[in-house]
């Protein structure tokens, strides 16, 4: 039946409206199940809309698609989305030879889901900063980079690229250089450094309004690093350190020159208790103090004697170079004696068990990996999905372990604001991925999609830059050889 002329011109005009009043978003990802990651569930049938580098609207299909065209729209049925992956520890460094093949690493990243990584300083501190700005002028490709410049330390320490100090002078002119240079925080380590200045240098940086991390000397208790303002604590051991009901003992004889390192170390793990360690921890949580386990490392540390890395594919992205500063831990574990390897092997048991402890005291828990140069097989990238899934292996849910990696590095950087969930209003950095992270940590691993900043990476563009890097790294390899 044909319609009356004046019925048929108004349902015209009625769709020309519709048509005219229609948003135009740059990206509409369409029948996606969003991953809650706040609230561990999963909402079906959604489509997110981005223009430029913000979600501009989350909601079901019918209504957002009607509402919204796009310039570009991504299939998401049968597939889950959720917010861009952190990697909160990472290193780059082994001297100015190796910078091009360091700067390589990044597009992996973000092939990996990867839309964020906090840079925990090395020694090429100035090159990292770079980048971050190259990045964020889209100069360079790689993910958001947050980075903590040159380390602040001790006179003559055993890593390079560092503010040496030696004084309250020393530090307060480090903190200023560190402002001057914009750093997102402050690592401070403990080669040399003396724990007064650790503790003055923590506190001084809290006073600059800025966040620290750091490796707390064997001479300060935990509990001392955390009063004098640390906010981040880098490595599992501390919080297992914290766990000691002899802590304050130890690290006076060991302060005091009564024991060494050896014997510190034999005495904490002794003197574990788990009521003492859930008082540690709600104070961290108290202090409003996160902790980085940097879990993988910890493990493929501890059994190097078991392990065959030798075949591990991802070894073709890793460059030449820095496939070679793998060999000092190699060769170092390759003297352990049966006694030492069993020691390392139990200590990464006892250490791993506080996870769930730290996750019952309230503590945030923030997924980092400790990749780079030095730490062997712990692959960039790769290394973050490895450190996920041994949380869920250490008593963790995998609706934990996702937020660690999704939520808690935003919320150390008071960010949460524009990061860490699928929201109208927050940051385009998103992972389409084939499979239910919430079922099966495992399913990180499965990236279909990748939106960074408001620009889609399909499959077939990050295919492209793992067979870019994998085609670098095999140049590299050939030069090397020559």
């Amino acid at each position: 039946m044909k319609l009356p002329l004046i019925a048929l011109a108004a349902a015209v005009s009625l769709a020309s409206i519709q048509a005219v009043a229609r948003e135009k978003a740059d990206v509409l990802i369409r029948h996606a199940t969003v991953i809650d990651v706040e609230h561990a569930r999963t909402i079906p049938d959604q489509a997110v809309a981005t223009r430029g580098d913000r979600i501009v609207a989350v909601g079901a299909d019918a209504a957002v698609a009607k509402a919204w065209g796009a310039t570009r729209e991504v299939d998401g049925k049968g597939r889950y989305l959720i917010p861009g992956l952190w990697d909160m520890h990472v290193h780059f460094g082994g001297g100015p030879a190796l910078i091009d093949e360091n700067k390589a690493l990044l597009p992996l990243y973000v092939a990996y889901g990867i839309t964020t990584i906090r840079d925990c300083a090395g020694d090429l501190p100035y090159d990292v900063l770079k980048w971050r700005g190259e990045i964020a002028d889209g100069a360079l490709f790689g993910p958001t980079l947050l980075s903590a410049g040159p380390k602040i330390e001790g006179v003559k320490p055993v890593w390079k690229g560092t503010l040496e100090t030696g004084s309250e002078a020393d530090v307060d002119a480090a903190i200023a250089r560190l402002k001057a240079l914009k750093v997102d925080f402050v690592k401070i380590t403990d080669s040399t450094l003396k724990p007064e200045l650790f503790l003055y240098a923590a506190r001084k940086a809290r006073e600059a309004g800025l966040r620290t991390s750091g490796h707390i000397p064997m001479a300060l208790t935990v509990g001392q690093a955390v009063d004098a303002g640390l906010s981040s604590i880098e490595h599992l051991s501390y919080a297992h350190k914290a766990g000691s009901k002899d802590e304050a003992r130890i690290a006076a004889d060991f302060a005091a020159g009564r024991i060494d390192r050896a014997t510190a170390t034999a005495q904490l793990d002794a003197s574990f208790d788990a009521e003492t360690a859930m008082a540690s921890y709600r104070k961290l949580k108290d202090h409003h103090v996160f902790v980085t386990p940097t879990l993988n490392i910890e493990r493929l540390l501890a059994y190097l004697d078991t392990d065959d890395h030798s075949k591990d594919a991802f070894l073709a992205y890793v460059g030449p170079g820095l496939r070679k500063t793998y060999q000092w831990r190699i060769e170092r574990a390759a003297k352990a004696t049966p006694e030492q390897i069993e020691a390392r092997h139990r200590d990464y048991r006892a250490t791993a068990a506080v996870m769930p402890l730290l996750e019952k005291a309230g503590v945030t828990i923030m997924a980092g990996t400790d990749a780079g140069f030095l730490n062997s097989f712990d692959y960039p990238a790769l290394g973050l999905h490895q450190e996920l899934a041994l949380y869920v292996e250490n008593g963790l849910t995998p609706a934990e372990a996702l937020a660690a990696a999704t939520r808690a590095g935003p919320a150390w950087f008071g960010k949460l604001d524009r990061y860490g969930s699928v929201e109208t209003g927050k940051q385009a950095d998103l992972v389409l991925l084939d499979r239910n992270p919430l079922e099966d940590i495992h399913a990180t691993q499965t990236v279909n999609t990748v939106v960074l900043r408001g620009k889609i990476e399909d499959r077939a563009t990050l295919d492209r830059l793992l067979a870019e890097a994998k085609a670098k790294v095999a140049k590299w390899d050939a030069e090397a050889a020559k």
